[in-house]
């Protein structure tokens, strides 16, 4: 592709352009040269292969080069070999040997499965960035314990003595100082300096550093089909290790095969075993010739595929021939011992004897002899899962079978899901019970009964007598590749390292259920299996039947092939197999299983014969062995099928006659005699598992119609049918129309024979008759249906784009042009071969996928043209010699028409076929559009190599017609069913990708674009249109994924716009600008805007950027999902240019980062729709600008704050005229979730990073202010978006983090729009309980996938969360530089300009956030250089505009130089002197900054949690020494007062130290902070200071009420002051406007005048002393108050701010207030009657022990949150003094009365607790109405403590005495500390009367609550009730008024009591009278007789009561001296 030089760009980049103050809506609207092209709308692209050939590559040198057009290597051809698992070839030694090329692709863009392998591998190479966050977590165990060994001892004063501070200063060391800081050097080469070190060392892919985008949404990838190979389930090992009777007497031989009982069917061929000695073996040596190795194997592998609950593994055992049935053969070994031996040795002799004649005359025959079998589920569940080691664990365990069946039946019920055969702990099992076998029951049917009624408890067969036996076998998990292991075949399986070691056998499995597997290897096998036979009418001696069996080639008997495999320790192969012999039966059943290796090809003679002999087994005179008695067959091929299934046959008495071969038993042959009349009287059953049969009649008919044509021998007899050139065309299209009838089972088996052969019949229309027979349209049809059935039934085993991995696998492995075949390799092993990108260039790129492409030829002439000379010298080389016989032809489809051809080109043939076929088959092949897709594609790619047209220019590959065809399927329709939609859009992007690789790019260019058409009209009509935004996303990012996408965008074209045909005198007028020379502007603006120059030269990064800019238009319809589908569009992009090894050098990166410019604009669009990553961080400046709340304050999530400090451009916080209000900033559109903004963030920084730094300055040059502020609160967010969590912060997320969550969201959001999604859910469904374990892809086993998310998994190793902070940290870091390059561009282009006052204040806002960020050190040396050029090159900035600049960059340098990294503490005390200096410079005096520095200080100390004040005075010192080394000011004042400063720095320090030892005390950390505040009575900025710092402390813990006090304190010190400096009307006139929110407030009345003049330099200065300030501090206390539930609190807060409001005419704000005033008025109105509000609870604490230090003896009331008990208080304080001075040391008081300090022991600390409650007045109680009244405002309390004269605290009624103790505090609650002292205290005593009178009082109280209760409680009611008159009531009423009222008192004192208490009676009875009417009608029938009860018991009280109540003093009724109780109050 050209390129024209890229300096000329440059240079013309370089060229003035003006700065552009236009419309804020930034690029999307700007009007242009050319008429602009809405976004909505596809460019047309460029001609890209025209473009290409006038741009030739050789103009550009060196690593651009690459970049211009496709390398010449782009495709290659790769032959894949076959691996053959076996030693030794399978195939028969007739076949041929094919080979299969694949299309390989070289690169890929999509990040594959290696990519995060290969991630992960850079990631291991990172540097640990050192990070403050993490030293300080190590550091600060250490400093906890120190903490508590220390004292707890306040000083009276909050400040140490100056003398010692000094003292420590000087002696401390300082820090390394910075070479060159007190030079002075010009601004540029500072720049040069710091942009050099800035580069150093820097982590090149950002994106490595960040998480791999989604898994969920990786539409482009496509896994690389599984190889085809032979399918294997999950595998047992079962090793026979020994086998032992009591009597070992003759030798026994085993077979083991699986059975499933739920199925009722054999689910293995048999394994035959002998463990034998050799002693017993020699006994059969005559009749063994020799023993083939393979069969002396003792273990074998099991493959289950259905695993069940229903598996037994059935062991068989059969002994030699003798005489006697069964029964009496078993009697020896159930009745004889071991240890009887020397009892029987006489029998056990004989016995022995008995045996060797059998063995020696017999030992041919076998007879059945026991049997027994294994639960495999029991093995499985009992041995567990790897992971249980249980300490039983002993593999060695004895099972007999009843222990073995009583464990599994618990575990019988709990189904499928427990047999995992894979995982289990091996076991040896000693089996020792085998039952002995039955000759009536030896059928399979029997002994499915057996099997079935053994997990019975009550089973049959333990009441048998068993015969004992020790069998030890070891079962488990089969290693994956095991050593020694023979095929079913006994082919030798690799590896197989020496062929003389003992064998393990691999057992064919016979599957359960249908296997959906092709065959890959050829089998051919046939088995046997004799059932039963009836000779009961047959005459003569025929009992003792054995069944010989054979396979003939012929009718002669030499013909007998040796087919028939050995058993156990004999030959491999025998000629014939015996069945087991039922002696003395008639009509014996049989379990043989008889297997046979039969040849490849089949004639009509091979027949099984079978023959029946009677063995006579006692030797008699004149009696053979063996006497025939009968004789019967079965003819194996009928009509060239193999015959298979159960038979019923004749058997004849005689031998059949000649040629009886090709007939069947059946027919009635003459002369000839029969058993039993010619009836069906043996049962055979013959099955075979076949890769040459097919066993189908549909599939049989059409290979053998195939083949008749292949070989053209007419004619052919098929059945009934006689095949000839006349029919064969009609029969051919007939039986490939029946194809859909025949077993999906068996057409997946034959699939890759069957494809090839229909391939081969649309490629190669064969000729009859000279004729050619377009079959083409039959055969397309046949395979539409066939692919679409292979789908629709196997939906389980599809990757997620719906494809099936079969015929995947089949186009990626075997799929090949029939005709031009490459050569064969030497060796005739076989390939897979598939065409392959180059594969020259590193691996780790994932070669992704296979890539091919179509086209096609509808010129069907009916005579053959003459092929043209390329194909035929292809054909020519490679004629293969024909194989000789048929059945070849099933085998592979290799085999070429020997007549003239005309060959068709397969692409061509299946496009054409597509665009002109009928409805049905049309749907069919649309619903599988993938295959013929890539069918298409792998075949244009062969036909490019085989023809050799790679070279020929790309327009004239293919023919026009083809083209045109491919146009039209691309222009399909879209159908109604969404899943189909879906697979569609993803089938044809993919073929669109692979297209690009084959043909015209420009015109595949446009079939995008016309599909992007048809998406876009079908959008307004659509139900559900975001479902087809989705779809256009997933189409995109598949296309995009193109290995060479770089190359098809033109990164390295210019933007030239099209020439405009009459350049109008408007547009050429309409650039906002009159400087620039407008062509110029155009070039660079036109590169960051989504133009249609830039669209069409770029276009397909331009289809996916305007895809993004619409889904994230504010006021667009961009719904969750789609925000995430487009930008991890984005990002997987950007990740796979970041992985890719040819896009390292910098040049290329920032021509790719040219292809994204556009994204720059696009996010600064979105800023406000962007999550606000800033939410988290302590709220630093909340209430900056009155701009701020432009939004509503509750809504976190908008950018509220961080928007509003960037735009007050001009920084005075009041400038109400805003001069560019955001047009968006309130706008609330549709917000993206954190993970899409933090994605689309890194996507904005890596074009950032990579982009050309030059042309970012021309851009940013042509930006306005607002669009600068917007570019600044872009970094600003990415500062605080990418900021590094901590280790610690790592170690706690658990897995469910936030992400998961968010995608859960996703789901849920794609499943309400219906649709996208849904069926890949349900694909996942299918794959979890797919029975193809082993053939899922790994896209889909997300429990293998490697790249999986970090956040999947909650228990992450120490390592992993080590290295993942590793990455997190130089992720941080980098996008830290990145935003720091960033800046410094930006003020490189300000600097010319004249914005710079109102973007600078922006800049250093930036750079001010990312210091207060945790930052590594390496950013943090950076930082503070750029800092300090920022400074140095404008320094009014700081110092004669902005106070509060100055004030937080002082506080960031200040948190800096406590760091406990040296390098930032360096860094950071170079910085502040340089400030302080330059400070100085100015005025010649820094007071600014010393106040600043002062405040920063202590604003430092009560926030930060780690403050280490050691660090902070190794940088104090460091700063003095920077003074005393400045050579140029050391005659001037300044190092004097730098000394002064730091000395007082050093003062506050000294407070700190105090502070940190009681950090784990909040209470005497408060009183320690209101103490230091106090000290700043007369320094309004630090009390200021202190008191917000006391605010965050109360508010970080919950306490609400506080933290909103000393908001308000700080409100009333603002309030003085600003009062001090103006007389404005509608502002507070100082303290005394807050008295009415607290009495507290007074105490910030300004002391006086005198003292401080608020004009001075450097005073009230903050940000807080100014009307916004104030606002901003009463908005926050009433936010808290809001917190607290002092909703009543909310109304004086705001009846001191709207005066403010109402003055300023904001009524925004005014609606807001009111609006927060109706909420709070409506919660106190709903809150009055239900106690939901609760403000706390009171505790009085006395300390006593001089381990208090300043507080022994003091009294403090605790204000503790509401419903705190006792237990709790004390709990917590005990525990907290426990452990700082020793357990046994601190004491709890259990009473409350009176403490005596001489009693207690001085050694240790007491604690008297005591709760008590809010005190009011009679007067104050008639102004405390409400809860809240009662509530706030506290000062008194009161608590109650009984007691009697002679010191115990209870007594009888008339002794019982009360003390009241009211307490009175120094200031009311709540406070703004939670502690407050008590200054007072009085004590009131109560005599019994007045304590009976309050029990009588409260008593009555309870009634009248009760009974007014609304809405009535009768519970409640009769409670009281009951409790006021029932009889039994202890000191209850009545006893008090016998008590006190029977008598009256001797002491008139108390004349007035008894007076009351009888008037307290009398009003009582009123009361329980009232209470009982009540309860009257309250109750139900139910509760009549209770009420009656409580009548009388009142009648009753009331009587008792009434002679004492009457009784009136008759002296209170005279007029008598007022007696004085001094007690009363």
């Amino acid at each position: 592709m050209g390129f024209f030089s890229f300096r000329t760009v440059a240079a013309e980049v370089r060229k003035q352009v003006s700065r552009e103050y236009g419309s804020p809506q930034m690029s999307k609207k700007r009007p242009g040269a050319h008429q602009p092209v809405p976004l909505t709308e596809v460019v047309e692209p460029v001609d890209f292969e025209e473009y290409v050939s006038n741009h030739p590559p050789g103009a550009e040198q060196g690593p651009l080069r690459q970049l211009l057009d496709f390398p010449p290597d782009d495709l290659e051809l790769v032959l894949q070999e076959r691996e053959c698992p076996t030693l030794e070839a399978a195939l028969p030694e007739e076949e041929c040997v094919t080979i299969h090329p694949y299309v390989h692709q070289r690169y890929s863009t999509t990040h594959a499965a290696h990519y995060s392998e290969q991630k992960k591998e850079k990631q291991r190479g990172l540097v640990k960035q050192t990070f403050e966050l993490d030293e300080a977590d190590e550091g600060r165990q250490d400093d906890q314990d120190e903490v508590k060994r220390r004292s707890v001892c306040l000083d009276d004063t909050p400040r140490g003595s100056w003398a010692s501070s000094i003292f420590d200063l000087k002696n401390s060391s300082p820090d390394a100082l910075l070479p060159s800081v007190l030079e002075r050097a010009a601004s540029e080469d500072m720049d040069r300096r710091n942009a050099d070190a800035r580069q150093q060392g820097r982590h090149p892919d950002l994106l490595g550093l960040f998480p791999a985008p989604d898994e969920d949404e990786a539409v482009e990838r496509c896994s690389i089909p599984e190889i085809p190979k032979e399918h294997v389930g999950q595998r047992i090992m079962v090793k026979c290790l020994s086998l032992k009777f009591e009597i070992d007497i003759e030798p026994i031989f085993g077979t083991l095969a699986l059975y499933d009982v739920k199925e009722k069917k054999k689910i293995s061929e048999n394994f035959h075993f002998d463990l034998n000695s050799d002693q017993m073996k020699s006994l059969l040596r005559p009749h063994i010739p020799h023993t083939a190795i393979s069969t002396l194997a003792r273990s074998a592998i099991f493959s289950i595929t259905y695993p069940s609950a229903d598996i037994f593994l059935v062991i068989k055992l059969e002994k030699v021939l003798q005489q006697g049935d069964i029964g009496d053969c078993c009697e020896p070994y159930m009745v004889m011992k071991e240890s009887d031996s020397t009892k029987h040795k006489e029998k056990l002799e004989k016995l022995r004897s008995q045996a060797e004649q059998a063995c020696s005359r017999l030992g041919r025959f076998r007879m059945p002899f026991a049997w027994t079998a294994i639960h495999l589920l029991n093995i499985v569940s009992s041995m567990g899962g790897l992971e249980r080691s249980d300490s039983d664990s002993d593999t060695e365990r004895k099972a007999t079978w009843n222990e073995r069946k009583k464990k599994g039946f618990e575990r019988m019920s709990v189904g499928d899901d427990v047999c995992s055969f894979t995982t289990f702990r091996p076991a040896t099992l000693t089996v020792t019970n085998f039952f002995k076998q039955e000759g009536d029951r030896l059928s399979d049917e029997d002994l499915y009964k057996f099997l079935a009624d053994m997990r019975r408890p009550s089973s049959v067969l333990r009441r048998l007598r068993p015969v004992t036996a020790q069998l030890k076998i070891d079962i488990s998990p089969a290693p994956e590749s095991p050593h020694y292991c023979l095929s079913p075949e006994l082919l030798h399986v690799k590896p197989y390292p020496d062929l003389r070691v003992r064998p393990t056998k691999d057992v064919l499995e016979f599957p359960a259920r249908y296997v959906y597997t092709p065959h890959t290897r050829y089998r051919n096998l046939l088995y046997v299996y004799p059932q039963s036979l009836n000779f009961s009418s047959r005459q003569g001696s025929v009992r003792n039947i054995a069944v010989k069996v054979q396979f003939m080639a012929g009718e002669d008997p030499s013909q007998a092939m040796p087919v028939i495999f050995g058993k156990s320790s004999c030959p491999e192969f025998y000629k014939e197999a015996y069945t087991p012999i039922i002696y003395h039966n008639k009509s014996p059943e049989f379990y043989e299983e008889v297997k046979m290796k039969i040849p490849a090809s089949l004639t009509d003679n091979h027949h099984l014969l079978f023959t029946f002999y009677h063995i006579s087994c006692q030797p008699k005179q004149n009696t053979a062995l063996e006497t025939p008695v009968g004789y019967t067959w079965i003819p194996l091929m009928q009509h060239g099928r193999l015959r298979t299934g159960s038979f019923s046959l004749p058997v004849s008495v005689e031998k059949p006659p000649p040629s009886y071969s090709v007939l069947t038993p059946d027919v009635q042959l003459p002369g000839m005699k029969w058993v039993d009349n010619h009836k069906g009287v043996f049962n055979v059953e013959v099955t075979a598992a076949s890769s040459v049969h097919t066993q189908d009649p549909h599939l049989d008919k059409f290979f053998t119609l195939v083949y008749v044509l292949e070989e053209y021998s007419f004619p052919f007899r098929l059945k009934d049918v006689i095949i000839t050139e006349a029919n064969v065309e009609a029969e051919l299209k007939a039986s490939m129309a029946a194809l859909k009838g025949a077993l999906l089972d068996t057409c997946v088996r034959f699939l890759h024979q069957l494809l090839s052969k229909l391939i081969l019949l649309i490629v190669h229309p064969p000729v009859i008759a000279g004729q050619i027979v377009n079959l083409g349209r039959a055969a397309f049809e046949a395979m539409a249906l066939l692919v679409n059935q292979i789908h629709k039934n196997l939906d389980g085993n599809q990757d997620q784009h719906g494809r099936n991995n079969l015929l995947a696998s089949y186009i990626f492995y075997c799929f090949h042009l029939p005709s031009n075949e490459p050569t064969s390799p030497p060796g005739g092993e076989s390939h897979y071969a598939t065409l392959s990108r180059a594969t020259g260039r590193p691996s780790s790129l994932n070669l992704s996928r296979s890539k091919s492409i179509s086209n096609s030829n509808p010129d069907l002439a009916t005579t053959p043209a003459s092929p043209d000379e390329e194909v035929q010298r292809i054909i020519g080389n490679k004629a293969f010699e024909r194989c000789s016989n048929r059945m070849s032809a099933f085998l592979e489809s290799s085999s070429f028409y020997s007549a003239p051809t005309r060959q068709t080109l397969l692409h061509e043939e299946l496009a054409l076929q597509w665009v002109v076929s009928t409805s049905t088959v049309r749907e069919a092949a649309l619903h599988q559009a993938w295959f013929f897709f890539q069918l298409m594609v792998k075949s244009m790619s062969h036909h490019l190599f085989l023809s050799s047209r790679l070279d020929v220019p790309r327009r004239q590959r293919f023919p026009d017609r083809f083209v045109d065809d491919i146009a039209a399927l691309c222009s399909v329709y879209v159908p109604q069913d969404v899943e189909l939609v879906e697979r569609l859009n993803s089938s044809l992007a993919f073929f669109l990708n692979d297209l690009l690789s084959l043909i015209d790019r420009g015109f595949v260019f446009n079939l995008i674009r016309s599909y992007y058409k048809q998406i876009s009209n079908k959008l307004h009509t659509a139900q559900n249109p975001s479902a087809l935004t989705a779809l256009r996303i997933d189409f995109l990012r598949i296309v995009c994924s193109h290995e060479q996408y770089v190359t098809l965008n033109l990164p390295c074209s210019t933007l030239s716009p099209p020439a405009s045909p009459s350049p109008s005198t408007s547009s050429t007028t309409s650039q906002s600008s009159a400087f620039s020379c407008q062509a110029q502007d155009q070039g660079v603006q036109s590169m960051f805007e989504l133009s249609a120059p830039f669209r069409q030269q770029h276009f397909l990064s331009g289809l996916l950027l305007s895809e993004l800019s619409l889904i994230l238009e504010p006021d667009g319809e961009g719904l969750f999902f789609l925000h995430k589908k487009a930008i991890s569009a984005l990002h997987s992009l950007m990740c796979s240019h970041d992985a890719d090894p040819r896009h390292i050098d910098s040049q290329v990166r920032s021509h790719i980062a040219q292809l994204y410019l556009p994204l720059i604009p696009v996010v600064m669009e979105t800023l406000c729709q962007l999550h606000d990553f800033t939410d988290t961080s302590p709220p630093r400046a909340r209430h900056v600008s009155t701009l701020a709340d432009d939004g509503d304050p509750d809504n976190s999530s908008t950018i509220s704050q961080s928007v509003a400090m960037a735009i007050a451009g001009s920084p005075l916080p009041h400038s109400k005229a805003n001069p560019f209000a955001l047009p968006t900033a309130g706008r609330q559109g549709s917000t993206l979730s954190a993970e899409c903004s933090r994605t689309l963030l890194v996507c904005f920084l890596w074009v950032l990073k990579n982009a050309d730094a030059a042309l970012l300055e021309r851009y940013v040059s042509d930006l306005s202010v607002l669009q600068i502020n917007r570019l600044l609160d872009l970094l600003h967010l990415c500062v605080s978006c990418f900021e590094y969590k901590g280790k610690k912060a790592l170690e706690r997320i658990n897995s469910l983090t936030f992400k998961k969550s968010q995608d859960m969201k996703a789901r849920l959001e794609e499943a309400i729009l219906g649709t996208i999604g849904a069926r890949q859910e349900m694909v996942r469904r299918c794959r979890e309980r797919s029975p193809y374990g082993n053939q899922e892809n790994v896209r889909w086993r997300k429990n293998v996938t490697h790249w999986r998310q970090n956040t999947d998994r909650v228990d992450k190793s120490k390592a992993e969360v080590e290295q993942e902070s590793v990455v997190d940290g130089n992720l941080a870091t980098e996008v830290s530089l990145i935003v720091l390059d960033t800046l410094e561009v930006i003020v490189k282009t300000v600097v010319v300009s004249e914005l710079k006052e109102s973007v600078l204040g922006g800049v250093l806002r930036v750079l001010l956030h990312s210091m207060a960020g945790n930052q590594s050190a390496l950013f943090l040396q950076h930082c503070f250089a750029t800092q300090r050029a920022l400074v140095f090159k404008f320094p009014e900035m700081l110092f004669e505009e902005d106070t509060e600049l100055c004030a937080d960059l002082c506080l960031r340098l200040l948190r800096h130089c406590s760091s406990r990294v040296a390098s930032v503490r360096s860094h950071a005390s170079a910085s502040l002197y340089l400030l302080m200096r330059q400070n100085f410079e100015i005025g010649n005096n820094f007071a600014r900054v010393k106040m600043q520095v002062t405040m920063s200080l202590s604003s430092l100390v009560g926030m930060s949690q780690n403050f280490n004040e050691e660090h902070l005075r190794h940088s104090l010192k460091t700063i003095l020494t920077y003074a005393e080394d400045d050579l140029e000011l050391r005659d001037s004042p300044f190092p004097e007062q730098v000394q002064d400063l730091v000395f007082n720095l050093h003062m506050i320090l000294t407070d700190t130290v105090k502070m940190k030892e009681h950090q784990q005390d909040p209470e005497m950390l408060i009183d320690l902070m209101y103490r230091i505040a106090k000290g700043y009575q007369n320094s309004p900025d630090l009390r200021l200071t202190w008191l917000q710092n006391m605010a965050g402390k109360h508010s970080e813990r919950g306490n609400h009420a506080e933290a909103a006090h000393c908001l308000v304190h700080s409100a009333a010190l603002v309030a003085e002051y600003l009062n001090m400096l103006e007389d404005c009307r509608y502002l507070p006139i100082g303290c005394v406007s807050f008295q009415s929110i607290s009495s507290n407030v007074l105490e910030e009345s300004a002391v006086s005048d005198d003292i401080l003049s608020p004009e001075e330099e450097g005073i009230c200065a903050g940000k807080y002393f100014s009307e916004s300030g104030l606002v901003g501090l009463l908005e926050q206390a009433a936010a808290s108050f809001n917190m607290a539930g002092m909703y009543e609190a909310i109304n004086e807060v705001y009846k001191i701010l709207l005066p403010i409001h109402e003055a300023n005419r904001d009524f925004k704000k005014l609606a807001t207030v009111h609006g927060k005033l109706q909420d709070a008025f409506n919660k106190v109105y709903n809150q009055v009657s239900s106690p939901e509000r609760m403000f706390g609870t009171y505790f009085r604490v006395g300390f006593y022990g001089c381990r208090f230090g300043d507080l022994d003896e003091q009294e403090f009331v605790y204000k503790e949150p509401s419903i705190t008990k006792l237990a709790e208080i004390s709990h917590r304080l005990e525990e907290f003094y426990a452990e700082r001075f020793g357990d046994d040391m601190v004491e709890i008081i259990k009473d409350s009365n009176p403490v005596d300090k001489n009693k207690l022991d001085p050694n240790k600390a007491y604690l008297q607790i005591t709760y008590v409650e809010p005190f009011f007045d009679t007067y104050e109680l008639k102004e405390r109405i409400t809860y809240f009244d009662k509530n706030y405002n506290l000062r008194t309390f009161m608590y109650c403590t009984p007691f009697t004269l002679d010191g115990r605290a209870h007594g009888e009624l008339h002794e019982q005495y009360k003390r009241k103790t009211i307490l009175t505090t120094s200031h009311a609650f709540p406070y703004i500390k939670t502690r407050i002292n008590v200054i007072h205290k009085e004590e009131i005593i109560l005599v019994p009367v007045e304590v009976a009178i309050e029990d009588m009082q409260k008593k009555t109280q309870e009634l009248a609550f009760a009974t007014h209760q609304d809405p009535a409680d009768p519970k409640m009611l009769q409670m009281v009730l009951q409790g006021c008159v029932g009889t039994t009531v202890n000191q209850g009423p009545l006893e008090v008024a016998q008590v006190f009222l029977s008598d009256i008192p001797d002491d008139p004192k108390l004349f007035r009591h008894h007076n009351k208490l009888r008037l307290c009676f009398k009003d009582f009875t009123k009361r329980c009278e009232d209470a009982l009417r009540k309860n009257k009608s309250l109750i139900g029938p139910d509760q009549k007789e209770y009420h009656r009860e409580l009548e009388r018991n009142y009648t009753k009280l009331k009587e008792s009561l009434g002679p004492v109540i009457n009784r009136k003093i008759p002296q209170l009724y005279r007029t008598l001296p007022q007696p004085s109780t001094p007690t009363q109050r």
